[in-house]
């Protein structure tokens, strides 16, 4: 395991070696109406905060898709079309919503090329500059098996193509086990890989480290465990110190724990990103023992990609039980 410390930080990260873009992104799956189905309740609200992001200095966003479906992509293509220079949208394609709105995988050439077309399309786009393709190694959604056996070599193949069509710049994998990125690997560079992976769930580690062996980007998503974190005191303790909320704190640990980490969190509101931020100032100013007490808050060592962490589970337990 390695942590990069003070002198090692660095707040931009160079994807697919050849756009360099700021290590703290943003996640729009929020930017969907309840239960990620639809409009969200306020647009003009989003695209502001959209804007706003850009405005920050936020270069690289996350979306799908299965968001909505369709209606996020929606919403980014009218806030942020035409793209300004260094702006990285990653969609996913690979995956779907059923009738009830479960998630589904669905890897098949034929939808993997036809999502890719409707991102374009959706986000008023001609080029998508990074594309994931969905696996269902890390998913917990009960519906989300896929729904026929698709050789990966098969699914990524129509994503190279559309590479050399000129739709695609970079490739991606989403739920990628180690096993995985090495098969993807052997038919084509992989830009980033994204995977669950946060200060109480450490699932993703395995891919972590692949990662950080090739210079590929690793995105966690539920950066911050879907905002049950709680009040651990290692976070509490360097977020009284700094003035910040311990959300803050989670992020910059996230920043410092792995120099090709980029987090993704995501939020209706503009002061709420604001906040996420200044997680790029924060994780210069961890200490190495506060980045070494929170890295320790859950063990990497026994992590496995297709199991959430206990600590995740009773989080997410709690969270349910309160709404």
């Amino acid at each position: 395991m390695t942590t990069s410390t003070n002198e090692a930080f660095a707040p931009t990260l160079l994807l697919g070696g050849t756009d360099r873009v700021s290590r703290l992104g943003y996640g729009a799956m929020r930017l969907a109406g309840r239960g990620v189905i639809g409009l969200p309740d306020d647009v003009r609200g989003a695209i502001d905060v959209l804007r706003g992001a850009v405005e920050q200095g936020v270069q690289f966003f996350d979306t799908a898709n299965a968001y909505g479906p369709r209606t996020v992509n929606q919403v980014i293509g009218r806030a942020l079309s035409p793209f300004e220079d260094g702006v990285m949208i990653g969609n996913k394609v690979g995956a779907w919503r059923g009738p009830a709105g479960e998630w589904l995988i669905d890897s098949r050439p034929a939808t993997v090329r036809t999502q890719v077309e409707d991102a374009l399309l959706d986000l008023r786009a001609e080029v998508s500059p990074l594309t994931y393709l969905r696996l269902w190694g890390d998913s917990q959604a009960p519906g989300s098996s896929p729904a026929e056996e698709v050789p990966l070599e098969d699914a990524l193949g129509a994503l190279i193509e559309l590479r050399d069509e000129g739709k695609v710049r970079h490739i991606g994998l989403s739920g990628a086990s180690p096993e995985m990125l090495e098969r993807a690997q052997r038919l084509t560079p992989i830009a980033a890989i994204q995977n669950r992976f946060n200060l109480i769930d450490r699932s993703g580690v395995e891919v972590l480290e692949a990662c950080e062996r090739d210079g590929i980007a690793f995105v966690p998503y539920f950066p911050l465990a879907t905002g049950t974190l709680g009040d651990l005191a290692a976070l509490t303790q360097p977020a009284r110190r700094l003035g910040v909320s311990t959300s803050v704190v989670a992020l910059g640990w996230l920043l410092r724990r792995s120099p090709v980490i980029i987090p993704i969190p995501g939020t209706k509101s503009l002061e709420h990103l604001a906040d996420n931020i200044r997680a790029l100032d924060v994780a210069a100013e961890l200490t190495d023992g506060e980045v070494n007490t929170l890295t320790a808050v859950e063990d990497e060592e026994s992590a496995s990609l297709d199991t959430m962490s206990a600590q995740m589970i009773d989080a997410l337990t709690r969270r349910q039980a309160s709404a």
